[in-house]
């Protein structure tokens, strides 16, 4: 879908706050709420909006820590890389998986209360995956930038 000046201020309206009511989306954009009505629907069903969420504070759920957790896998085949995609999926500490090009084999961002949480969580269920053969986790001090908004 070849998207538009006005398609892209809606995208950029509602990943800022994607519970805007129709008029005062249609009013930031530009455009009367009926043809705003219409180009959301078009951008749902095209797949450009993929769903709407509410983005949760981690330190107020009592999920406030963030690893970054390297894997290597015993194999790269596809049945492997297909058992540790369906295992790591059920794993709701895990926020985002990426299988990788390059040194690792994937790359695994977790969310955890505590180093004891994290440590517990690493060794009953991550290293416990079939075709895991190490795990190397990385700890950051700080975070400087934390968005869920893609530049339009």
């Amino acid at each position: 879908m070849r998207l538009d000046d006005i398609d892209k201020r809606i995208l950029r309206a509602l990943q800022r706050d994607g519970r805007m009511a129709n008029n005062d989306l249609a009013n930031q954009v530009g455009l009367s709420p009926s043809p705003c009505l219409r180009r959301v629907k078009l951008l749902e069903e095209a797949g450009v909006i993929d769903r709407y969420v509410a983005v949760l504070n981690p330190a107020s759920i009592g999920k406030g820590l963030t690893f970054f957790t390297r894997i290597w896998l015993k194999a790269q085949d596809e049945d492997t890389i297909e058992h540790f995609a369906t295992e790591v999926a059920k794993l709701p500490q895990v926020m985002e998986c990426y299988l990788m090009l390059g040194d690792c084999d994937a790359m695994v961002r977790i969310v955890a209360d505590s180093i004891d949480d994290y440590r517990r969580f690493q060794s009953e269920h991550l290293s416990r995956i079939k075709g895991v053969q190490n795990v190397k986790t990385d700890v950051p001090s700080q975070t400087i930038k934390y968005t869920l908004e893609l530049p339009i």
